[in-house]
């Protein structure tokens, strides 16, 4: 969908690393770079259109966009992930 967007950012510094047009691809993403820099990240989900409202979530989410389309980010996801290295 190409008007369903997932921006990546480090929360503490949040300006976009990476736009990803898939969900998976961000969480990837995202968990990588949690690991590898001991960050917490953030995944913000973009509706630029009611279509991709419903793409990303059905009539919950249309009545969400619709509420505020001028929102800038329709959803917020935070992600933290460690690595404990090997497990006995």
């Amino acid at each position: 969908m190409k008007d369903l967007e997932f921006h990546v950012s480090e929360a503490t510094a949040p300006k976009t690393e990476k736009v990803l047009k898939d969900f998976g691809e961000a969480c990837a993403y995202a968990i990588s770079r949690c690991v590898s820099g001991g960050v917490t990240m953030l995944v913000d989900v973009v509706t630029w259109t009611k279509a991709a409202a419903r793409a990303w979530g059905g009539d919950e989410a249309v009545e969400r966009y619709e509420e505020d389309p001028d929102a800038s980010v329709h959803e917020r996801i935070v992600i933290k992930a460690d690595s404990q290295g090997p497990v006995p």
